[in-house]
């Protein structure tokens, strides 16, 4: 069974359906006591960091996933969050993936990242499997985690950034899987098949 973690700041349903053309029927829970009775969680977001932040504390998810023992994966807004801490409203995060969101500094490129763009995977993993060089999903980001030791898969728009990050039970997409035709398809059915 698969949660979504509904924080008022995400497109919910995009997510939903990308799960369902899996076969899979994920349930959009609004309490976290309801999380402990999942298989996989799922965090979305869309929206300022520093608002999302807030919504979570008050609403009682960060004691809840920083509880949570299964795979969990942050897509966009959702991966930045589960990081230390970001220069969107420089605030601190639930500091489940080592490092920080930083302003994407991509010199005379637009801003937002927007659009499609290559991967380059820097360690092989679970949530890796079948990608390779070719593959490209889609961003919309102007924030971005640097790239560490939790970093998976790395991306390049001004600069190089994190794509895939994970450490323990968690995990983050910066892109967005559900809109990344195939290949993201391909990374959702990694997220179900991965075995901590």
């Amino acid at each position: 069974m698969i949660a979504i973690i509904n924080t008022g700041c995400a497109n919910i349903n995009s997510v939903r359906f990308a799960f369902e053309r899996l076969g899979k029927t994920p349930e959009v829970i609004t309490s976290p006591e309801q999380l402990k009775g999942f298989e996989r969680a799922i965090l979305p977001g869309v929206g300022h960091a520093s608002v999302a932040m807030k919504r979570l504390k008050d609403g009682g998810w960060q004691q809840a996933i920083d509880e949570y023992q299964r795979p969990l994966m942050g897509i966009c807004l959702g991966m930045q969050l589960l990081c230390d801490s970001t220069e969107e409203g420089n605030v601190d995060c639930l500091g489940k993936i080592p490092g920080v969101v930083k302003h994407l500094d991509v010199g005379t490129l637009t801003s937002p990242h927007m659009g499609w763009n290559d991967l380059s995977v820097l360690k092989e993993h679970a949530l890796t499997k079948g990608l390779s060089a070719q593959d490209q999903v889609y961003f919309v980001h102007s924030f971005a985690h640097t790239v560490n030791d939790a970093t998976l898969v790395s991306g390049e728009y001004g600069q190089a950034f994190s794509a895939i990050v994970a450490k323990d039970n968690y995990a983050g997409m910066q892109f967005h899987p559900e809109r990344s035709a195939k290949v993201g398809t391909r990374l959702l059915q990694n997220f179900l098949d991965w075995q901590l």
